[in-house]
């Protein structure tokens, strides 16, 4: 990468890594404050990650202040060497691929192979906007009149605020944070405290990339202060977005607070995502990708299979199909081979508890040897470690779930697939877009015509063909609609309209005032004429 022009060039180098891992406005780390949070590993809860000092709402608007100092020497850098910025961290994020991946898979239970590929999503997404940094276009657009021209220009909305979950504590933050940067805002990163390492670990990759200071400044805090500090730094006008990653409750909050700003944030939320298998399927094809989308990363993906809505023709042997697969597969210490390992807080057993409560007696269990949480005195055959070490869970298939029923109609965020069953294709549309959720959709079937009939009526953002519910890729739009956002779209181009406003201008060099619709040319066509 050529040397860096001194108008803002780093001074100092990153922010020094501390014992206990403190905010970082400015470039400086702020001193810790009387709370705090313990980041433990899932797999082994007796094993510290991470100390955090939290910060308070007045830290969260000290950052939006520094970011807003730092951007505008920022937004001059021209994009293609921005866009070298980004090229370099996607560089750094490869060569640091394994030691980041170990850190994810310590801190938030997330089996190593799946960790790898999400630090792969982060190097994927730097390589596609490295080149957007050379293709920010706007347009020369012809006029009506003679001697003016009319151009679009992309402009940084200005400080983007981010706040995060941690069930992809590295990826989904890139999704947000590159391309902000790249369009020539500054970040104000809120990552989730029980990831602060695996934050941590990114924001040093960032530093190490030649980002200036006050560009990405990371606040650890917990979610009653980040509310406050954005509701007061919106009240100062330091804030021109926000992006948002979690539960559709805490989206709605925000939506409400940005709207009373005039703001649209990109909010990204919750998912009760279908797969429907029709009469014609692959079964063992479809039973594959709903063990991966179910059960993968313990079912704490956002676009984790909710519900899979099988052909009544179908149907028993899909769920026989599912159940021996579930048993098959090996649960247990994340740094090994297995499907799925640990919750990845306390926080999260919890809530999945209470979903467990929700399996009524019309209901059919399948999938393990038990529900609940794997222990010695309800075990899972074939677990691989020792269950009292982490919050790991028994995979459960729940047959019979329908409309009224809370399994049926809620994220669960756990390791739990409902399963109903339709008749008409007319009625798995119905069952599908019932819960209110629009994130993504799966159909697994051999008919190209019920493929189409399917993506046409489905309320989903994103629709897979064969294939599971779970997976993205840097270049394709990612978002939901309804109960899963706001119709904001991460990835791809289209994320560049997040984080850059249009401006037009028109240039009049004629020397006289010309009025647009008033002084416009006029054709005089004889339209009374007839062959």
């Amino acid at each position: 990468m050529p040397s860096i022009r001194p108008a803002w060039r780093r001074r100092g180098g990153p922010a020094k890594l501390e014992s206990v891992l403190t905010s970082v406005i400015g470039g400086s780390r702020i001193p810790a404050g009387p709370r705090s949070y313990r980041s433990v590993d899932p797999a082994r809860v007796s094993e510290v990650v991470a100390d955090v000092a939290l910060a308070g709402a007045d830290d969260l608007v000290a950052a939006c202040r520094a970011a807003r100092a730092a951007q505008d020497a920022w937004r001059d850098v021209p994009p293609p060497v921005r866009g070298q910025a980004v090229a370099a961290l996607g560089r750094l994020v490869e060569a640091n691929k394994e030691a980041l991946a170990r850190v994810v898979t310590r801190e938030v239970g997330k089996p190593y192979a799946e960790a790898l590929g999400e630090v792969q999503e982060i190097a994927d997404t730097c390589a596609f906007f490295a080149g957007e940094g050379r293709r920010l276009y706007g347009r020369t657009v012809p006029s009506e009149m003679p001697d003016k021209q009319l151009l679009t220009f992309r402009d940084p909305v200005g400080v983007v605020t981010v706040i995060t979950a941690g069930n992809f504590p590295v990826a989904v933050p890139s999704w947000y944070i590159v391309p902000a940067l790249l369009c020539g805002n500054t970040v104000v990163w809120k990552p989730a405290e029980y990831a602060a390492a695996c934050a941590e670990a990114f924001y040093q990759l960032v530093a190490h990339a030649g980002i200036p200071d006050g560009v990405l400044n990371v606040v650890y805090a917990d979610g009653p202060e980040t509310f406050r500090g954005l509701e007061l730094a919106l009240e100062a006008g330091l804030v021109g977005k926000v992006g948002f990653t979690g539960s559709t409750e805490v989206g709605s909050r925000i939506g409400a607070l940005c709207g009373r700003h005039l703001q649209t944030p990109c909010l990204e939320l919750g998912g009760k995502n279908p797969m429907v298998v029709t009469e014609d399927a692959d079964l063992p094809l479809a039973v594959e990708g709903a063990l991966f989308s179910g059960f993968g990363t313990a079912g704490q993906r956002c676009t984790s299979l909710g519900t899979a809505i099988v052909h009544e023709s179908a149907h028993a042997e899909f769920v026989r199909l599912l159940d021996e697969a579930a048993r098959a597969a090996t649960v247990g210490d994340p740094s090994g081979d297995v499907l799925f390992g640990p919750l990845i807080d306390q926080r999260f057993a919890d809530g999945f508890e209470r979903v467990l409560g929700w399996i009524g007696p019309d209901h059919t269990v399948h999938g393990s040897s038990g529900t609940g949480r794997i222990t010695a005195a309800n075990p899972r055959a074939g677990f691989a470690g020792d269950p009292a070490d982490g919050l790991y869970y028994h995979p459960v298939i729940v047959d019979g779930v329908g409309p009224g029923d809370d399994l049926f109609a809620h994220e669960t965020f756990g390791p739990v697939v409902g399963v109903a069953s339709y008749r008409t294709l007319d009625e798995a549309v119905a069952l599908a877009n019932a819960p209110g959720y629009g994130l993504s959709a799966s159909i697994y079937t051999t008919d190209p015509a019920k493929v189409f009939a399917f993506r046409r009526r489905v309320s989903a953002g994103m629709v897979s063909v064969n294939n599971s519910t779970s997976g993205a890729e840097a270049h394709l739009p990612f978002g939901g609609n309804g109960r899963s956002g706001n119709g904001s779209r991460q990835s791809g181009v289209w994320v560049l309209d997040q984080f850059t406003r249009w401006q037009s201008m028109n240039w009049d060099y004629s020397g006289r005032l010309q009025k647009a619709q008033m002084d416009v040319p006029e054709v005089e066509p004889d339209l009374a004429f007839r062959l």
